[in-house]
């Protein structure tokens, strides 16, 4: 077995090619020579090359042909390391070339031993590297939770208490912003629960008017409404035995929170249309990305109901407050998605992992998700890089909030007209990314539409 790493010589000296493929063979490298720049790219593709030597025959210019191969083959492939060797280098020159990603600038060309120094220095970078990466492997397989990945402390004591509560629990409010993993919250705790082998059933409140969402939880009987041709029945049934997860509970309107209340008191549903009550036997979990206890003061909650589901809280923070998360969250999307588009994806640049560390995440680990996968789609190279990133940023929903322009004499309903028309301008009319933005349900945000009456 050949353990030798493949390094690449690119020089127009046939002599120096020689010289230095007999001393580095010697000491451990594979080692392959060009006289021309063109086919390199190809040659490191094709022969797995890990290093390329690039030797100047004169002290080199920032725009000299093997400046610019250098940027090559950095664009091309972020873990190929490259060595300049020149007689002499221009410290700007010796600079600029560090900063476009050479591993080191050596002279002179013919001191092989300072050069085999370097060649060294940069294969015990790589190895360690290597090693980091399969320590960062076991890192994620275990900050791993029911697909849940962190190493953030306070996210670590909430898979404790899933764990612990999976067992016992009746009925659980997760809160947190939008994007933070309230429903892989409620999966876990339901496949933890001795309830694992039953349905667990999502069902977001806001995404139907108040009618169709009692529908859609009670079910109903034949002849309950114009069109009921049939009976049929509601996510309380359907997930007998199982769990109910009501996301954006928030937004459940009054007259049906107290319907709502009933099923928890009573564990019995009456079909829209009948007088009948039917037993039912789930466990509840609700989710809102709101403060219910500022909806229960402005009387848009009901105070019992909260107490009913409030149960036990489990709130998750933001990404921004748990930002030593990102690398792990990068990593397990890049694999998804390798998956998903039969890509071989490595990783991503160092600057774009700056990119990301520096971006505040008003979306959260969601819009983490999006922005990876776009970036995984669109790059043509197996690693991803800061282009790559920053564009994906700039078109993220999770940022760029518009301006405001507060320095007219504007009422506060006249700034929140602006702004949400500013934001349906954006996203093309799209009310559900615009309500994504606003932090408010797509009901909310038609509601604002109609009320104050926007136009875009």
């Amino acid at each position: 077995m050949n353990n030798k790493t493949a390094m690449l010589v690119v020089s127009e000296n046939p002599d120096y090619q020689t010289t230095h493929k007999d001393f580095f063979d010697k000491h451990g490298f594979k080692v392959f020579c060009t006289q021309t720049t063109t086919g390199t790219l190809d040659l490191i593709c094709k022969e797995d090359i890990e290093i390329v030597l690039i030797e100047f025959q004169q002290p080199p210019t920032i725009n000299s042909e093997l400046i610019k191969l250098l940027i090559e083959i950095k664009d091309f492939d972020q873990r190929v390391e490259v060595i300049l060797t020149a007689p002499h280098f221009p410290r700007e020159v010796a600079v600029e070339a560090v900063k476009l990603g050479a591993a080191d600038c050596v002279s002179p060309p013919d001191d092989l031993n300072n050069i085999l120094e370097s060649l060294n220095s940069v294969t015990e970078y790589k190895d360690l590297r290597q090693q980091t990466g399969l320590l960062e492997h076991e890192i994620r397989e275990r900050y791993t939770f029911q697909g849940m990945i962190s190493r953030n402390l306070y996210m670590l004591e909430i898979f404790t208490l899933v764990k612990r509560l999976a067992k016992h629990f009746t009925t659980v409010l997760v809160t947190g912003e939008t994007g933070t993993g309230k429903e892989m919250v409620a999966r876990s705790l339901h496949n933890l629960s001795p309830r694992s082998k039953s349905r667990f059933v999502p069902c977001n409140c806001s995404a139907f008017p108040e009618s169709l969402l009692e529908r859609e939880l009670f079910g109903h009987v034949k002849g309950a409404f114009t069109g009921a041709t049939d009976s049929k029945p509601g996510i309380f049934e359907y997930a007998s035995g199982g769990t109910v997860f009501l996301d954006e509970i928030g937004e459940m309107e009054i007259p049906l929170q107290a319907k709502l209340l009933r099923v928890l008191e009573d564990h019995k549903i009456r079909h829209i249309g009948s007088p009948e009550e039917v037993p039912i036997d789930v466990q509840v979990i609700a989710a809102t990305n709101k403060d219910l206890r500022v909806a229960v003061k402005d009387v848009r909650f009901r105070e019992d109901l909260f107490y009913r589901i409030n149960v036990v809280e489990i709130h998750l923070p933001p990404l921004r407050e748990r930002k030593e998360d990102i690398p792990l969250l990068c990593h397990h999307f890049i694999s998804q998605f390798n998956k998903k588009f039969n890509k071989n994806i490595m990783g991503l640049s160092r600057k774009a992992q700056i990119l990301l560390m520096n971006h505040t995440w008003e979306g959260n680990a969601r819009e983490l998700q999006n922005v990876i996968e776009s970036a995984a789609i669109l790059t043509t190279k197996d690693y991803i890089s800061d282009q790559e990133i920053s564009k994906q940023l700039q078109k993220s929903t999770g940022s760029g909030r518009s301006i405001i322009p507060y320095g007219e004499d504007l009422s506060l309903e006249e700034v929140e007209r602006q702004h949400i028309a500013q934001i349906l301008k954006k996203t093309g009319g799209n009310k559900v990314k615009a309500a994504d933005i606003l932090g408010i349900s797509r009901r909310s945000l038609y509601r604002k539409i109609d009320k104050l009456n926007i136009t875009w």
